[in-house]
């Protein structure tokens, strides 16, 4: 698959240590998450942003919603949620909502939410929903070094200790 190449190309350029997990077939990187028996702070997600014609590619830990109001004011430009289209566009192959988040490798400025520094390893989508890239989080954040960061997320109640209890 393309998004596949395009992401296993861009950490081996990049000599970053990873594995992936394989999981069962999964819609959500929070059922990911639970599938693969991860607490969900670890999961990373990329939120795919339009910022006046140009794209932007919010990454954050899947067990929290991105505060657009918040990041709008950090960034001080209008962002808003990418149709779906655009996300399908921009991510062609992928599944919904397992877009990777690594902006760079599709040439995408990023903005990455300093609550994934809490954690010392980091998985996130490699784009199918049903595969896992595992990585230490320094090593993660290095590929963003350049990319701007804040706390721009807020804990969902999944994250208060209510995950999986379902």
């Amino acid at each position: 698959m393309a998004y596949e190449a395009t992401v296993e190309d861009f950490l081996g350029r990049h000599h970053l240590d990873h594995e992936l997990v394989e999981h069962a077939p999964t819609a959500s990187s929070l059922e990911s998450a639970r599938a693969a028996h991860i607490p969900p702070q670890r999961i990373a997600k990329g939120v795919l942003l339009n910022a006046e014609g140009r794209y932007l590619l919010a990454v954050t830990r899947a067990d929290c919603y991105l505060d657009l109001d918040e990041l709008r004011r950090q960034l001080q430009l209008p962002v808003e949620l990418a149709t779906r289209e655009e996300v399908e566009s921009v991510f062609e192959g992928c599944a919904l909502g397992a877009v990777p988040p690594l902006g760079p490798a599709y040439g995408i400025e990023s903005v990455w939410d300093e609550q994934l520094m809490t954690e010392p390893e980091l998985y996130f989508e490699l784009g199918d929903h049903r595969h896992l890239v595992h990585v230490l989080t320094r090593d993660y954040l290095a590929l963003l070094d350049k990319e701007r960061h804040g706390l721009f997320s807020e804990p969902t109640l999944s994250s208060l200790g209510l995950w999986g209890t379902a």
